[in-house]
């Protein structure tokens, strides 16, 4: 590590973050330059890393990314001073849930056609999608920008510490986890059992839905799989090092 890594805290949270910025923006499930992932660094959770202001996800690199106090009032107020409705969304859910250690937002394609239907819930479809049974809430109640009233709304959602993806109607997803591989890993499979569905669908013809006992046992095989977030994230970085990228700058 050269000297000037040493002096910036949570040199290997960034990295991970890093390179989770990079991926998702390669999968092309990033929005532009909104959208924000963050990963609390204290025991209480309310300090915590997140992207720099309307930055792209392709760009971000270690080094870039902001350290915020989700109880400093003051946050917007400086020249670094993040997105308002990253800090509405991530502030609040920092605050309010200190088992949300990591906490990733994207608006991507399939997970947010599943957003905008009535019925919002993924069913336990195929094994990817019986990986969230039971394990996600649906907010029906969008009421706008996520600015601070709006993102203490959502965080007071995230209530039952078991269930780790928030489909927010008509907007997007909250993807929680304890740390960046767990969260990353858990918002890239609901992407892919989302897309599954949605395109389930399009065909017209009847689901084969898996029974609830089926659906219940698959999750908690998964949840015990080991390691595989951890080997997933990387392999993602071993990749962005073999390509040359920057990120862990």
């Amino acid at each position: 590590m050269d000297g000037s890594r040493q002096n910036i805290e949570h040199w290997e949270e960034r990295v991970d973050l890093a390179a989770t910025f990079r991926w998702t923006a390669r999968l092309n499930m990033h929005e532009g330059v909104a959208n924000h992932f963050s990963l609390s660094v204290n025991e209480d959770g309310t300090k915590f890393l997140m992207n720099p202001n309307q930055m792209h996800f392709s760009r971000i690199k270690a080094s870039d990314m902001l350290l915020i106090d989700a109880n400093d009032p003051k946050t917007l107020e400086g020249p670094n001073a993040p997105d308002p409705t990253a800090w509405g969304l991530h502030g609040g859910l920092h605050r309010h849930c200190p088992h949300a250690r990591c906490a990733m937002h994207v608006h991507s394609i399939h997970a947010t056609v599943l957003a905008c239907l009535k019925d919002s819930i993924l069913p336990p479809l195929d094994q990817n999608a019986a990986m969230f049974y039971n394990r996600q809430v649906v907010d029906d109640a969008y009421g706008g920008l996520a600015f601070e009233e709006e993102g203490e709304r959502c965080a007071k959602l995230f209530d039952d510490p078991k269930k780790k993806v928030m489909i927010m109607g008509n907007h997007g997803i909250m993807v929680i986890g304890d740390t960046v591989a767990e969260t990353f890993n858990r918002m890239y499979i609901f992407e892919r059992a989302a897309e599954v569905y949605i395109k389930a669908l399009q065909t017209g013809r009847p689901l084969r839905i898996l029974p609830d006992e089926i659906a219940a046992k698959t999750a908690n095989e998964i949840e015990d799989y080991p390691e595989q977030d951890i080997r997933h994230l990387a392999e993602l970085k071993a990749i962005l090092d073999e390509e040359g990228s920057d990120y862990a700058r």
